[in-house]
This record gives structure tokens, sequence and C-alpha cells, in this order.
């Protein structure tokens, strides 16, 4: 059995096959990645839209309620 010539000038070249495959195959686990990096920023982002209305909605009740209570204390006087 005589092992098989490789022509180092064609693309035939397994190690070569073998490695651009697993390049390949890394740079769909690569993307996979950023896009969960991207979704997390997002949904970060999101929550922290979230929070920011939350907090001024609840500083206007807290406004609110300090106006009647001023406007309350200011009527007893």
């Amino acid at each position: 059995m005589n092992p098989t010539v490789i022509d180092p000038t064609t693309d035939t070249d397994p190690m070569t096959a073998i490695l651009s495959n697993g390049s390949q195959s890394m740079l769909i686990y690569e993307n996979l990645a950023r896009e969960r990096m991207r979704e997390a920023e997002q949904a970060a982002d999101h929550a922290r839209l979230v929070r920011r209305l939350n907090t001024a909605r609840r500083w206007e009740r807290f406004s609110a309620w300090a106006a009647r209570r001023a406007q309350r204390a200011s009527d007893l006087l």
C-alpha cells in the first residue's frame, strides 16, 4: 500500500481542508457569540430604560405627594 502523494499546488490537501472547515465552524461560533452579546446589550439597554422610566414615575408621585402635603400645611397656617 503506497501512501497517497499530495500535490502542494492543489487545494486537496486534507490538512488544509480540515483547517479551513475548522476556522469556518469557529467563525460560526464567534458570530453566534457576537449575536448573543448584542442581544444581551439590547436587553440591558431595555432594562435600563425601564428603570429610568420607573424612577421618573416614582419621583413624579413623590413630588405630587410633597406638593399636596405642602398645600395642606399652608392651608392650616
